[in-house]
């Protein structure tokens, strides 16, 4: 099944609890933190390796979910003058937690991140790389409290294309927490002031400049299960202009940081080859199936700048479009040995993680690299070729996570309607086995397994469906042809 994110909005009820707590045991998920990882955390909380430059004057805000506390990352956008010729162009300033201020190499805080790699999401509760006192608290860029971060300033020109690039150590003070549909309520009714308001301007530009380039951005819905009336109802949520504008922003600081990585001989870059035909040529044929036109002249990342993630069949053509991404992976190069692959087809462009270092172990290492790029540190040296391959436990741990939450919830959602009837699209059949399949429901907003009928499955055309099998126990919901 595609990846598809989730977000759980009230407390689950016991047994979907117990689910999760069972699925949690299953994949060896630590409950908590070592006593003695928890005592450097405290202790690194009180005393953080200063910075030595002050950029608290800089009014930075943040875009997260409504609920976030680990704030990675704070921006401030402003228009520029460029050169004697009066132009105009845009300052972007990226700050990002400094998360080596407070880990110090080789203690035991640095041993735990390895061990866990990435934050893993549930929809009860998250598993975080780093001690909540940390990532929720010293180290996030909370509003109205002076943090110690890796400062990126970019600037660009009136097309939005890179010409500047510096990064730095500071300290930065975050004056707002926005959400994504305050920030668009804002933009939308122009009430935004120039730091917010400029979102949409650069975010256009580089989306234009993404199109030039031939890359790809998949806006595909999040699952999205919420609390109302004592019980759960599922929908997908499209992503906002917003999101897709707030990422360009990411986008740009992690090709940024490639290229300064290129440039001086040492790196890691996130890699992604480009999609073998056959991949393309199904994709091809599960567009004609979902009645979505393609065609043969019209590239691959054309077609998915055309689709609209609110109508069903687009979504779910975005849906297995996200397999395409498969392939992506770490690639480390030093002393000028550059890779073959050094771009991640997806971007069109050498690409890497470096925003999200609350989050993700890869992009500690990435800002130091970019902070001293010609002689970084002994420590990201030394563990620089274990990264790649460290990094692929731990994706591969997330993507479990994700998959399994998602079957969880669905069959604690449907667990007392086995024998009910539904109606849905079919999204996917196995080629090799035509009467098996997905099937997309109408409403609730679910995508299961579609198995026992004699007949092959239409794919793209709707089918009414009989619920057969949900269980949380298993995490297993199957449907039917009815």
């Amino acid at each position: 099944m595609p990846s598809r994110r989730i977000r759980v909005t009230g407390a689950p009820e016991a047994p979907l609890r117990a689910a999760l707590a069972a699925l949690r045991t299953e994949l060896g998920v630590p409950e908590t933190f070592p006593p003695e990882v928890l005592a450097e955390a405290e202790r690194a909380a009180k005393s953080p390796v200063p910075p030595a430059e002050d950029a608290t004057d800089i009014p930075f805000f943040t875009i997260d979910p409504p609920t976030s506390m680990d704030l990675d990352q704070a921006m401030h956008l402003s228009r520029r003058r460029t050169g004697r010729t009066g132009g105009t162009g845009f300052r972007v300033r990226y700050a990002i937690a400094d998360v080596a201020a407070f880990v110090v190499p080789g203690g035991a805080l640095d041993a735990e991140a390895h061990r866990r790699v990435t934050t893993l999401y549930f929809p009860d509760e998250k598993t975080p790389l780093h001690p909540p006192l940390l990532s929720e608290g010293a180290a996030s860029l909370l509003p109205d409290v002076t943090r110690p971060a890796v400062l990126w300033t970019i600037d660009l020109d009136a097309d939005g294309r890179t010409s500047a690039v510096d990064v730095r150590r500071a300290l930065v003070r975050s004056r707002a927490k926005l959400d994504y549909a305050t920030a668009q309520r804002q933009i939308d009714a122009g009430t935004a002031e120039e730091p917010l308001a400029l979102l949409k301007d650069i975010g256009e530009a580089r989306e234009r400049l993404e199109v030039e380039r031939g890359g790809i951005s998949l806006n595909v819905p999040e699952q999205e299960i919420v609390e109302r009336d004592h019980t759960y109802q599922l929908a997908y949520r499209a992503p906002l202009p917003a999101d897709g504008w707030n990422a360009q922003i990411s986008l740009l600081t992690g090709m940024a940081a490639a290229d300064l990585m290129l440039t001086h001989g040492t790196g890691v870059l996130r890699t992604l080859p480009t999609a073998p035909d056959g991949a393309v040529g199904r994709l091809h044929r599960t567009a004609h199936a979902l009645h979505i036109d393609w065609p043969h002249h019209m590239a691959y990342a054309e077609l998915i700048r055309s689709l609209d993630p609110h109508l069903p069949h687009h979504a779910a053509f975005l849906q297995e479009c996200t397999t395409l991404l498969r392939g992506a992976g770490y690639t480390v190069f030093r002393d000028g040995n550059l890779p073959a692959i050094t771009t991640h087809a997806a971007v069109a462009a050498p690409y890497t993680h470096c925003t999200a270092p609350l989050r993700r172990l890869v992009d500690r290492y990435a800002a130091e690299l970019c902070l001293a790029p010609g002689s970084p540190p002994a420590w990201v040296l030394a563990g620089l070729d274990a990264l790649p391959k460290q990094m692929a436990d731990g994706t591969r741990l997330a993507g479990t996570v994700e998959r399994e939450c998602v079957d969880i919830v669905e069959a604690a959602l449907l667990k007392d309607r086995v024998g009910d009837f539904f109606d849905g699209c079919v999204v996917d059949v196995d080629e090799r086995q035509p009467t098996v399949g997905k099937v997309q429901l109408d409403t609730p907003a679910v995508v299961a397994r579609l198995e026992g009928g004699t007949t092959p499955l239409p794919l793209g055309e709707r089918l009414r469906v009989r619920l057969t099998q949900a269980d949380p126990g298993t995490s297993k919901v199957r449907f039917a042809p009815a």
